[in-house]
């Protein structure tokens, strides 16, 4: 089968290796030269997909990168896997949706499918990118061409987590709509599950990250109420996480980062004021949530004032910029927050990131851009006032830190096993 996959980031990319590992044939669409370059050279720009996957796959025909998009009308399929932010005004950009919409209208031929796995509000696949198809190639959704939704799940940094086994919700505009996608993604994934509408497959992937931001909320909350009473909140979860029912662990943090959970409940929260609805619940997750950074930047405030030193002109390194352990994705990370609030109190600020050399351009943290990441040695991690693990990368050696460091602000608890040496500790 030939199919198209438009946008080569952390989902289009691991998704077009996976149907060209399955046999198919795979053009990848990205308007950025960079990637299309890199991948047509067996080069690979995300840390944990192997260069030589690329490479395997492109010299056996199977893969290909082009920011032709002409290409589409060569194809059987077209899948949709472009960014879906938020504004200025933390409400939702479908534009890149929408502006791929017209790129590959023009293509579309007689009996092509579409899919779109980006994540958005119920409706924007039957409604906002459905009108766009049809007004700009002048063909009807669901009998001339076949349109479907079908939420990315992507799990970076876990070794265990493979594209093939992670079951696929799949829904259609019509029933031969969903007929067409459920053999698409079945010729390449396990398990596919239909449902029976767009909306409802949009609406499970709101679901699945709504349900962990409130959670993650809850805990982010009760660490703050344990801490204010002299109670170790990583404790706490250990114990009740023996229980064999009715609980799942979550784990707090500096704040929420990734493309995902920061930002996916507000696209539900925006629609459903559409229909006099209010997501109370959801809203106050994303205010315990986005309060974090402030959290730890006043531990930081209160770690320096223990050692009778002012935040002020203080020398802070940020340990760990990816939103995510082991990965080296930056998209959203709180730790920019916790940089810029910092910055603001008239600290000096660093960071260190095995997996992020330099900061390359983002939507909201432009001032950071070009800053790189100090080297790793005992000369320079101990010239700082403080260090903040902000993400705790298996590869850093935090028994070094522990050594070198005279003040640690913990928010991952990365420091539980290691003996503290010289280094005073504080939790956040």
């Amino acid at each position: 089968m030939k199919l198209a996959v438009v946008g080569l980031g952390y989902v289009g990319l691991p998704l077009s290796l996976q149907f060209a590992y399955s046999g198919d044939s795979v053009t990848g669409l990205d308007i950025d030269s960079a990637k299309v370059g890199a991948i047509n050279s067996g080069v690979s720009y995300i840390k944990h997909i192997a260069a030589s996957a690329i490479a395997e796959q492109t010299r056996a025909g199977r893969f290909r990168a082009s920011s032709d998009f002409s290409l589409i009308r060569e194809v059987e399929a077209v899948i949709i896997c472009v960014p879906t932010p938020l504004n200025e005004y933390r409400e939702p950009d479908i534009s890149y949706v929408l502006n791929t919409g017209r790129a590959i209208a023009p293509h579309l031929h007689k009996g092509i499918l579409v899919v779109l796995e980006s994540t958005t509000y119920p409706g924007t696949t039957d409604g906002d990118l459905r009108k766009v198809l049809e007004e700009s190639s002048g063909l009807k959704a669901g009998s001339d061409f076949h349109l479907a939704f079908s939420p990315e799940r992507e799990d970076p940094g876990n070794p265990q987590s493979r594209v093939a086994s992670i079951p696929k919700v799949v829904g259609g505009l019509t029933p031969e709509c969903l007929k067409r996608a459920v053999a698409l993604y079945g010729r390449a994934i396990e398990r596919v599950v239909p449902v029976s509408s767009c909306r409802v497959a949009e609406a499970a992937k709101l679901l699945e990250n709504i349900f962990r931001s409130v959670n993650i909320a809850l805990i982010n909350e009760l660490k703050v109420v344990y801490g204010a009473m002299g109670i170790n909140i990583w404790e706490v979860i250990e114990a009740a996480k023996t229980k064999p029912f009715g609980f799942m662990p979550f784990y707090p943090g500096p704040g929420l980062g990734g493309h995902c959970i920061p930002i996916d409940p507000f696209y539900l929260t925006w629609k459903a004021r559409e229909f006099g609805q209010n997501t109370r619940f959801i809203e106050l997750a994303g205010e315990v949530n986005t309060s974090m950074p402030l959290f730890v930047v006043n531990r930081v405030a209160e770690a320096l004032n223990a050692s009778r030193k002012p935040l002020n002109g203080s020398r802070i390194l940020a340990l760990g910029l990816a939103y995510k352990a082991d990965v080296d994705d930056m998209r959203e990370s709180p730790t920019f927050m916790i940089m810029d609030l910092l910055k603001k109190r008239d600290a000096v600020v660093d960071y260190h990131d095995p997996f992020i050399p330099v900061i390359t351009p983002t939507r909201e943290h432009k001032q950071w851009t070009g800053t790189r990441s100090v080297p790793w040695n005992q000369a320079g991690i101990s010239s700082y006032d403080a260090v903040v693990i902000c993400t705790a990368h298996s590869v850093v050696d935090y028994g070094q830190l522990a050594a070198w460091s005279p003040c640690i602000i913990d928010t991952r608890n990365a420091m539980a096993a290691i003996p503290a040496a010289k280094a005073r500790i504080f939790s956040a």
